[in-house]
């Protein structure tokens, strides 16, 4: 349940304060430009401690798959309870919350204050993960929405890595839906 606080960068055109990459999970379509990212800003990149096959071997992270095999090395590690603050938007806390079944080391950053969580690819509007991947379990990510999403207040924003936004009100009732039909 510890803090994490890191170094800021500030982009004065746009207004941006950049202090870390922080990863949902490990496959390649959500990391593909980290490595050149934290060359050009300078900051550290976060992903759950649990993330270390999904960075290093590019059969479990799909790169291979895809193109040219990529990795991710000199990744700071985030725990399940975790909260991320920053100095230079203090109202800004983002929780570490560990949401496995999609991937081992998935994790939602939930900000209860902005009303908004970062999903990656545990839920989508109107539908969920998948599990056919390496470490892709549908019991486990089945139990991380039940027991982490939904218990989140119903007007949660979730941004999620492959959809539109929705909520955590929407969502259930949709899940409670199709589970009666």
């Amino acid at each position: 349940m510890g803090f994490a606080q890191v170094r800021v960068l500030h982009d004065w055109k746009n207004g941006w304060h950049i202090d870390a990459i922080l990863l949902t999970h490990g496959h390649f379509d959500h990391f593909g430009a980290v490595n050149e990212l934290r060359q050009i800003l300078g900051v550290p990149v976060y992903a759950h401690e649990a993330s270390g096959a999904y960075l290093t071997d590019p059969k479990v992270n799909l790169s291979i798959y895809c193109g040219p095999p990529m990795t991710v090395e000199r990744v700071e590690s985030l725990r399940d309870g975790q909260t991320l603050t920053d100095e230079q938007a203090p109202s800004l806390r983002l929780r570490v919350l560990h949401t496995p079944g999609h991937t081992t080391d998935s994790v939602t950053l939930y900000d209860k204050a902005a009303g908004i969580a970062f999903v990656g690819d545990t839920i989508f509007k109107g539908s969920i993960g998948t599990d056919q991947y390496p470490g892709g379990n549908r019991a486990q990510l089945l139990r991380s929405i039940q027991t982490v999403i939904f218990l989140l207040p119903e007007n949660t924003v979730l941004y999620s890595g492959h959809s539109a936004p929705t909520t955590v009100g929407i969502e259930k009732e949709r899940y409670l839906f199709r589970s009666f039909c």
